[in-house]
């Protein structure tokens, strides 16, 4: 079997239970050495062949899949944080269904997630906005016309910006083009959960000269949204005078 795994978005205690176990007993482990922590590798058995495929094109990383297959071993392919967002695992996958290989993709830890907890600050609160939209500038990979930032800041929700941070200022400029204020909340998590991440807290607009001072460059999520500072209404969940299936109303 060929696992692709969500390792997390950097600290080794954030693997899932399951993609650790995975790791631990797999013949053949690829993993992505550029944003991998290699700590999660920490347990793998005796004997088992690693390969770091930040050097590797797809066609090289296929080839040692293939042959592990063909070998009856076990591979552990894995990925930063969960490989279904920004993770170039589907075109692996239909690679391996092309040629009838079994695989299981097994979920991991955002590094949206990590970089919330970090701040900490819920994404979706009461009153301020229930949506929350993971897109990045369009770089080498272009996006579709509607994806565009300033399109999808006409929605003013919590946005989540990956592989963008190179390019803050243009960020910054899409952002307010197309409607969110100048002095709206931004945070720029670098290298969420890892024993060296930074937290940078500012506005739209001057986030790109404190990203510069902070020499950030890569491997930063940039979260922008009223929810980082504006007052909420109380959830509902947990109100006394809210009832549901599991609880009745408050006597």
């Amino acid at each position: 079997m060929i696992y692709f795994i969500g390792a997390g978005p950097g600290d080794p205690d954030l693997i899932t239970v399951k993609g650790a176990r995975i790791i631990a007993g797999a013949d053949v482990i690829i993993y992505a050495g550029s944003l991998v922590n290699p700590a999660v590798l920490a347990g793998c058995k005796r004997g088992a062949e690693i390969y770091d495929s930040a050097g590797m094109n797809l066609e090289e990383v296929l080839e040692v899949m293939f042959r592990a297959w063909r070998e009856g071993k076990t591979v552990a392919r894995v990925h930063t944080g969960d490989p279904s967002i920004y993770g170039a695992v589907q075109e692996q996958m239909d690679a391996l269904a092309r040629e009838g290989i079994p695989f299981e993709l097994v979920p991991g830890v955002s590094s949206v997630f990590a970089a919330a907890a970090a701040i900490p600050r819920e994404l979706t609160l009461p009153g301020v906005t229930q949506t929350v939209i993971m897109t990045r500038l369009e770089g080498r990979t272009p996006v579709p016309e509607g994806e565009r930032l300033k399109e999808l800041a006409r929605h003013r929700s919590t946005m989540c910006i990956f592989l963008s941070i190179n390019q803050i200022e243009r960020v910054a400029a899409e952002l307010i083009e197309g409607g969110y204020a100048p002095g709206t909340a931004a945070v720029v998590v670098e290298k969420a959960s890892w024993p060296d991440q930074r937290v940078i807290r500012g506005t739209i607009e001057s986030m790109a000269e404190l990203v510069r001072e902070a020499g950030i460059t890569r491997q930063a999520l940039i979260l922008v949204g009223d929810v980082f500072v504006k007052d909420y209404q109380r959830s509902k969940l947990y109100h006394r005078d809210f009832t549901h299936g599991f609880r009745g109303r408050a006597e």
